[in-house]
């Protein structure tokens, strides 16, 4: 099935960075989102990355035009009849997902595959609210989505190997190196590592042992890792590595290694929640 057409529901951090990728490579895309200011902050977004790839010279300014020109953005779900793939990139709640995903399935062609971008959800139980279950794949991309080198596809219970397959090139021809997740499970690969790295580093700062500058240096020098647990929950927002951990902590049997520190839940409740906010770990 050769894919000319990709419909984006979300045109937040994630969707309009989705968004860009496919119309970087050649495809028209649809992105919905609920208002016109998301919309708006979408396109923002997307005409600040593609600017300063055309100051650095990795783009002229003819081809940043011919990007943003495939790319039309809408309030009406119904815009993505006519698509030929979806990737939905919503705020990561369950009933949520799940609604969009019954709506899709009557609004698009029966061979349309639909991707969701969830870090962490159950792609199984997202696929039951339609009635293409084996046509529905986790397709999660990382923040930066233009940036950042991978994406994981994860198979639900009932995803065909004919739907990975198109996933997968999908995913590089957009540029991305991919895994396959094979069994369904909460938080895939990437976040089943993150999140406990996360969760360590707040108690570390909490019992005292060590600052949040000093645990980010020692990860950073002691295990070669680009950015410290404390600065990527500045960059990609403490409430979010929160509501992973307590995803994790009630779908896998309730253990206590999964579940979020005082610490981090006072740092919330306080309004310091890093990307959101402009405030973070350092300024703790």
């Amino acid at each position: 099935m050769e894919i000319k057409k990709i419909g984006v529901v979300g045109a937040g951090t994630m969707g309009n960075g989705i968004a860009q990728l496919a119309a970087q490579i050649g495809c028209s895309v649809v992105m919905r989102d609920v208002e016109e200011r998301f919309l708006d902050k979408g396109f923002k977004s997307i005409t600040g990355f593609l600017g300063k790839s055309v100051e650095k010279g990795k783009m002229t300014e003819d081809q940043k035009k011919e990007i943003l020109g495939r790319i039309k953005g809408t309030i009406a779900m119904a815009d993505l009849k006519n698509v030929d793939f979806v990737i939905e990139a919503v705020l990561e709640d369950l009933n949520l997902k799940k609604a969009v995903f019954k709506e899709l399935d009557d609004i698009c062609r029966p061979e349309v595959i639909l991707a969701t971008n969830t870090s962490s959800m159950s792609i199984t139980e997202i696929a039951v609210a339609t009635r293409r279950p084996d046509q529905v794949v986790g397709m999660h991309f990382f923040n930066p989505v233009p940036l950042m080198r991978l994406v994981e596809i994860i198979r639900a219970y009932q995803t065909s190997d004919e739907t990975v397959q198109v996933t997968t090139e999908l995913a590089k021809k957009m540029g991305k190196e991919t895994i396959e997740v094979k069994k369904d499970t909460p938080g895939f690969v990437v976040n089943r590592v993150m999140i406990p790295h996360f969760i360590e580093a707040v108690k570390i700062v909490e019992e005292g042992i060590a600052t949040p500058e000093d645990v980010d240096k020692a990860v950073k020098l002691g295990l070669n890792y680009p950015m410290g647990p404390f600065e990527l929950m500045d960059l990609t927002g403490l409430d979010i590595a929160k509501d992973v951990a307590d995803y994790f902590y009630s779908e896998l049997n309730k253990e206590n290694k999964w579940s979020a520190p005082t610490l981090m839940r006072s740092m919330i409740r306080a309004g310091k929640l890093g990307r959101n906010t402009g405030a973070g770990w350092y300024k703790y």
